[in-house]
């Protein structure tokens, strides 16, 4: 095996790390806005905040949804960032 082989499978793997890290992004957004926007009687059974016959919002679930989101858009642009080169491959190449 190669190096170039090695750096190309890294490089692929962190490309869809970047790809997952934005798509949960979006759906943790998304959840976000329905947790702001519905009440807990109307919100579908598989969300956590449930409740029958209640009429409040679950901020907290919508803020820590929104949290998560703006989380996995930030690993995303780390991720997808200029690499730094070592001293030790800058006088070696």
């Amino acid at each position: 095996m190669t190096n170039g082989s090695i750096y190309w499978k890294i490089n692929l793997m962190n490309k869809s790390f970047v790809i997952i890290a934005v798509i949960l992004g979006i759906v943790f957004i998304v959840l976000a806005f329905i947790y702001f926007t519905t009440p807990a009687s109307s919100l579908p059974g598989f969300l956590p905040g449930y409740e029958a016959r209640v009429l409040n919002h679950h901020y907290k679930h919508g803020i820590g949804t929104l949290l998560l989101g703006v989380a996995c858009f930030v690993f995303a642009w780390f991720q997808s960032g200029k690499k730094k080169t070592s001293v030790k491959e800058e006088n070696n190449g």
